[in-house]
């Protein structure tokens, strides 16, 4: 079989440091995994018979039981016009009236419902799966208590500029209200508890309100900058017959075409990148859609410029010549102009800080850096949270979608360059690229590093599922730890090869968004991996089995290095600086004593799994076999024992 120079995993470390890159004999040589499936043993879906409720669900004698319409079914249709292909949910009472409605009314089709075993993994399975489809997906709860474990998901997409059509079940009227739970779980001004972090929300008083503030919930949520929105659904409402049907009318959607910068300002800018000797691009959420990282290319590519993408989507190739996402202090501190394209943390990608000891900070670019910013962020801000970060002073402040002003801003670019011009362009490109070039091979060197230790080291890991997966149409779906191998190693230059990171760094986001975005990967065929952290998961083990009962095609790589190893450095660090040795780091920080077996804890579900696996021998033909279990349609975890970073 030839190699690659670029490919990652081998026969070891040293023909991994030439490039070089076999199957390998870790590909032949037997493997035997603790209670390990093969493609041919993995669990087969399972059918459990129905309990006897035909007595639970008769109603009293004094109720009708021929109402052949709903509220509940005039919401489904609303909802079906605004292309909502799934509603994630754990079930409750307070939605029976929409619930019943979907399932029977609409017959389970658009919306799909999706069961999770917790709120939260419903909010976050709608984020991943709005990151790669483009659309939202609908999420409904139980009324006060639901949307409070829902409130950290929302939260996490609220951060991370995500469109969520959220709705909760709720009883209005106190007369209405029965019994104690009914009471407990209802609320005059349910949308008060999350209006910090929601763009809009409201509480509809009848079906046509509803109609309206539905599509216009949906139109909220699409529009930059995109968030999450919520509807309160009165239970009544809900569950009534629809006494005027006719009278009834859903509005038409129609979407909002993303604000252009300025014109003028545009000029301007292009004027200043043209004429800069070093000029910077820095991009976080600025891919929305697939044309984005085209049209980043176009304009990086004019101006032979450097590039640094801080990973809020996919926004630049890893590979391409110009990206210097990870020489960013050094191109930032040679920059004369630095242009941040719908970039949430301006300060901190600009500037260094420490917190050890005393906290400091210091620029990283030099005095008279011209600084532009061009985005919507400026466009919708709340005042309690404080995910906006640290005020930065910019020179111009340009509000526009960012993916939707670069066709305007590459074509000014491009009318002002002089053919002596671009030959000056050219040149400086090629000394990006030759840094480019160093920092890939510096970073093949780095990944050697412990390749055949055990614990497995991290780069191994990385470098050991790209290689079982290179070949195919692949979507990196989530990691659960700010782990930087995959994008220095990999070759991402694909819109669905990342999908960025949760937004409010919430702990328990990646595991059911990872799901979410490999149910919206999977009408494309793709196959979706996450790198999962064991600290991530233990918040919301459930998701597994919402991936096995959907049959959602997802590869759980666990990075289970059995600890929050950040809170373990921060307290060693603590402990240091007081002189009190690190002994006792371990106390509250980490995942042991007993070791998680989180390919039991898989199986249980109902994926497939294998591991915990310590020897990195077995880590390829491991791989390799849950790969085939995904290329089937079936979620499956390797569990990796891992170094722990």
């Amino acid at each position: 079989m030839s190699s690659k120079p670029d490919d990652l995993a081998g026969a070891g470390r040293r023909n991994f440091l030439k490039g070089v890159t076999a199957t390998g004999a870790a590909a032949l040589t037997p493997v035997l995994v603790a209670q390990a499936q093969t493609p041919q043993t993995a669990p087969a879906a399972r059918t459990v018979a129905l309990p006897n409720t035909a007595v639970e669900t008769l109603p009293p004698p004094a109720e009708p039981v021929n109402q052949t319409s709903s509220g509940g079914d005039f919401m489904v249709d609303v909802l079906k016009t605004l292309d909502i292909d799934y509603l994630a949910m754990n079930c409750a009472s307070s939605f029976r009236g929409l619930h019943e409605a979907v399932v029977n009314y609409a017959m389970n089709v658009k919306p799909e419902i999706l069961t999770c075993p917790h709120e939260e993994i419903a909010v976050s399975m709608a984020q991943g799966y709005a990151k790669i489809e483009g659309k939202p997906m609908a999420v409904i709860c139980h009324g006060t208590v639901g949307l409070q474990h829902a409130s950290m998901g929302l939260y996490n997409a609220w951060c991370d500029r995500v469109p969520i059509y959220m709705m909760i079940g709720n009883i209005i009227e106190a007369d209405k209200r029965g019994t104690a739970p009914e009471w407990a779980h209802s609320a005059i001004d349910p949308g008060g508890m999350v209006r910090d972090f929601v763009k809009w929300d409201d509480q509809p008083a009848s079906l046509q309100h509803f109609a309206e503030s539905a599509v216009r919930a949906y139109k909220v949520a699409m529009t930059a900058p995109m968030g999450p929105v919520l509807l309160s659904l009165d239970a009544e409402l809900q569950e009534n017959p629809i006494s005027d049907r006719d009278h009834l009318r859903i509005p038409k959607y129609a979407p909002v075409v993303p604000p252009v910068g300025d014109s003028g300002a545009i000029a301007e800018l292009a004027k200043l990148l043209v004429t800069a000797q070093n000029p910077v691009l820095i991009c976080d959420r600025m891919a929305r859609s697939a044309s984005g990282m085209a049209r980043l290319v176009e304009l990086a590519e004019a101006l032979q410029c450097a590039v640094v993408d801080l990973g809020g989507r996919m926004n630049f190739p890893s590979r391409h010549p110009l990206n210097q996402t990870f020489r960013r202090p050094a191109v930032v501190a040679q920059a004369d102009v630095i242009l941040a394209i719908e970039v949430n943390d301006l300060w901190g990608s600009i500037n260094s800080f420490n917190d050890r000891i005393v906290r400091v900070n210091r620029p990283l670019y030099k005095p008279g850096t011209k600084i532009i910013t061009l985005g919507s962020r400026d466009l919708y801000i709340k005042s309690n949270t404080q995910d906006f970060q640290r005020f930065n002073e910019v020179d111009l402040a340009i509000a526009g979608d960012g993916e939707g002003s670069l066709p305007a801003l590459t074509e000014q670019v491009r009318r002002l360059l002089s053919a002596e011009r671009k030959a000056a362009l050219d040149a400086r490109g090629r000394k990006l690229g030759e840094a480019h070039l160093a920092l890939r091979e510096s970073a093949k060197s780095d990944a050697t590093i412990g390749w055949d230790a055990s614990p497995i080291s991290t780069a191994r890991m990385c470098a050991e599922l790209y290689a079982q997966i290179k070949d195919e149409d692949w979507s990196l779906v989530g990691t659960g730890i700010n782990i930087n191998w995959p994008r220095r190693l990999w070759k991402m230059d694909q819109p669905h090869h990342w999908n960025g990171g949760s937004g409010g760094f919430g702990q328990g986001y990646n595991a059911p968004a990872a799901a979410g975005a490999a149910l919206a990967n999977k009408r494309h065929g793709r196959i979706s991996v996450t790198i999962q952290s064991d600290g991530d998961l233990m918040y919301v083990p459930g998701t597994l089995w919402t991936a096995a009962h959907h049959r959602i095609p997802i590869l759980y790589v666990m990075l289970n290095n059995r600890a929050y190893h950040q809170e373990y450095m921060y307290l060693q660090a603590m402990a240091a600086r007081h002189g009190r040795g690190i002994a006792n780091a371990h106390v509250g920080t980490t995942l042991t004593n007993p070791n998680i077996d989180f390919a039991t804890v898989a199986r249980g579900f109902g994926v497939y799994a294998e591991g915990p696996i310590t020897d990195p021998k077995d880590l390829a033909v491991a791989l390799k076999r849950a790969v085939a279990v995904v290329k089937r349609g079936e979620p499956a975890l390797v569990d990796v024992v891992t170094d722990p970073r």
